[in-house]
This record gives structure tokens, C-alpha cells and sequence, in this order.
């Protein structure tokens, strides 16, 4: 019984943010299918998204979960509902002004930027908390572990990714003009486009050693491969692709823009031939030989 009144509370915050639950599940860094099924008390929410949770929605920990504080500053569940404890913010600190977006997707947010500027082994839980003006208690208050921390850092990549994408292509009808748009928004040109291919390289070496991690992986490429498969496919239909099979031009094309990325970013800028314009003209003349319709006369 608990455990359904903890997923009616959530549920209330989701209402009062007016924003859809796979919204809701972006800001609080979760997998939209996992707030659905806690929601549906399929699943038990962990300590770490239920604090996440109060944060975004602005409410209590402890009022979340109908739980009563101790002294020691610890509020407690029934076992049926959550994780047995769950540690609220000291009262005795004000709480600092919540940062844009709330504090978890601060922390992701610079978790990701000193990913891209050191590597992940590299970027300690208290060099997050200094980029978020923090402490490293309110880190783990977030994200209790490195590996929540790496997936949620992953999984915002994916989103914010999947975002630029959709509203970059809104509106585009000819299938080889969107074609050639989704190519420049994956060539490292920008200093942003950099960082962000220096996080999916350091990412795509934790996918082999994190199962957690791959499977991400495993979906964001499923998805991404999917977007461009839908956009050759249009473009047979419009005439202006060759007959092609699409998943198979989709794979190709995909495979050829992160080798080629890879190679930019691994190479010394400047260099003639090896930057993102050559890069860029290299996907293009690709479409250009393997996918663009000859014009008939």
C-alpha cells in the first residue's frame, strides 16, 4: 500500500511541473520506461531518484514518502515502499538557490563538461561538487555512486543529442536536405560538437567494461541508426535516393561518420585535410556517390 501512495505523490509533482512524465523522466536523469513502471508499482523508485524527484518538484523528502524524521536527520519508509532510508539535506545549512533545470541535472551537466575535458577516470566526485558550488555529500545525495553518475551522464548525452536533433530536422521535408543536416550536426566543427564526441569516446570505452553502460549504448545507436534508416527511406520514396536498402546504408553511414570523427578528434587541429570541413565534405560526397538519384534528362 505504501509503495502505491509513494508513486501517487510522484505522480502529483509530475502534475504540478506540467510537464509529460518522459519530460519529467528527462530532468530527473531516469529511463522514461523506469518511471513508468514505479509509477505503475512495478518497480520500487531508489532513494537517489526519489531525492532527485523532491528537488525538481520542490517538495520534501520525507513528505514524498510519508515518512517521519529521526534525530539523527534520517527520514524512514515502511519496507514496502522504498529503500529504508532516505537523508535529507542538513537543516541546519540554507539551502543554496536551486540551480536552472535543478540541482541533479547541474551535476550531470558538469559531470559531462569534465568528462570532455579530462575523462571520466579522471573527474573525481569532488571536482563535480566544486563545478556545482556544492558539497560532495549533495553529490551522493543525487547520484550515491560513480556508476549512477556515469549513467545518468550518458543518458542526458542521449537525450540532449536526440533533442538538437529533432528540433534542428522540424519542418525539413526534402529527405536529402535533412540527410545532409543530420551529418552536420554529428561533424565535431564547434567547440560544443567537440566536447561532446570527447564524452561519446571516453563513453564508448566504459559500453565495453559496463553492462549498464552498453546497453545505453546499445539503445542510443538502435535509435540512431533508426533516424537515419527513416530519412533514406524517405528519400527513396521521393525520388531523390536510389533504391537502397535502407538499414544497411543507415549502418554504413553512421560507422563511417564516428570513424571519421574519431579521426579529427585524435588528430592535431589545423592540420590540412584532417578537420571537420574535410570530414564534412567526405559524409556529403559519400551521399553523393552512394545515395543521390541520378537526374534523369
Amino acid at each position: 500500500m505504501q509503495q502505491d501512495e509513494v508513486a501517487a505523490r510522484v505522480r502529483q509533482v509530475i502534475d504540478a511541473t506540467g510537464v509529460s512524465a518522459r519530460e519529467f523522466a528527462r530532468r530527473i536523469v531516469i529511463d522514461p520506461s523506469k518511471l513508468s513502471r514505479s509509477l505503475n508499482g512495478t518497480r520500487r523508485f531508489t532513494a537517489a531518484e526519489l531525492a532527485r524527484i523532491a528537488d525538481i518538484g520542490g517538495v520534501d523528502v520525507g513528505r514524498l514518502i510519508g515518512a517521519t524524521a529521526g534525530a539523527t536527520g534520517e527520514v524512514t519508509a515502511g519496507a514496502a515502499a522504498t529503500p529504508s532510508t532516505v537523508r535529507s539535506p542538513s537543516p541546519s545549512r540554507s539551502p543554496s538557490p536551486s540551480p536552472e533545470g535543478g540541482r541533479p541535472l547541474q551535476i550531470v551537466r558538469e559531470t559531462v563538461r569534465l568528462i570532455a575535458e579530462r575523462g571520466f577516470h579522471a573527474v573525481r566526485v569532488a571536482d563535480i561538487a566544486a563545478a556545482c558550488h556544492t558539497s560532495t555529500a549533495a553529490i551522493h545525495y543525487h547520484f550515491p555512486g560513480r556508476d549512477e553518475l556515469l549513467e545518468a551522464a550518458v543518458r542526458w548525452c542521449m537525450d540532449e543529442d536526440t533533442r538538437r536533433r529533432a528540433e534542428a530536422t522540424a519542418g525539413t521535408r526534402h529527405a536529402g536536405d535533412e540527410l545532409r543536416l543530420l551529418i552536420e550536426l554529428q561533424t565535431p566543427r564547434t567547440e560544443q560538437q567537440r566536447r561532446q564526441w570527447c564524452v561519446w569516446l571516453d563513453l564508448w570505452a566504459e559500453a565495453a567494461r559496463s553492462t549498464t553502460v552498453g546497453r545505453l549504448h546499445v539503445e542510443y545507436y538502435r535509435q540512431w541508426r533508426g533516424t537515419v534508416a527513416d530519412v533514406i527511406r524517405r528519400g527513396v520514396e521521393q525520388g531523390v535516393f536510389r533504391p537502397v536498402d535502407a538499414d544497411d546504408a543507415a549502418l554504413a553511414l553512421t560507422a563511417l561518420i564516428d570513424g571519421l570523427a574519431s579521426q579529427v578528434l585524435a588528430t592535431e587541429p589545423g592540420l590540412p585535410g584532417t578537420g571537420a570541413p574535410a570530414m564534412h565534405d567526405a559524409l556529403t560526397a559519400h551521399v553523393d556517390a552512394c545515395l543521390t538519384a541520378p537526374v534523369s534528362g
